[in-house]
């Protein structure tokens, strides 16, 4: 279950990869947050953004159309 939920759907590359790494600053270490976007791009962009940052990419999954990360705070 995360602990924030944030939705990114209808915004286009980088808002999506911005915006999560500022809510990724706002966590601490062990919190689960729920990113939902609707942005192709991001399917690459977020990973590697977490790869650069330290932060785990616990699932990806698509439903919809959108695609749904959930990301564990380092």
């Amino acid at each position: 279950m995360a602990d924030k939920t944030v939705d990114y759907t209808g915004l286009k590359c980088p808002l999506p990869v911005l915006k999560t790494k500022k809510e990724l600053k706002s966590l601490t270490s062990g919190q689960i947050i729920e990113v939902i976007v609707d942005d192709v791009g991001a399917k690459k962009d977020i990973p590697a953004l977490l790869t650069k940052i330290g932060d785990e990419l616990v699932e990806l999954r698509e439903d919809n159309g959108n695609l749904i990360f959930v990301i564990k705070k380092a």
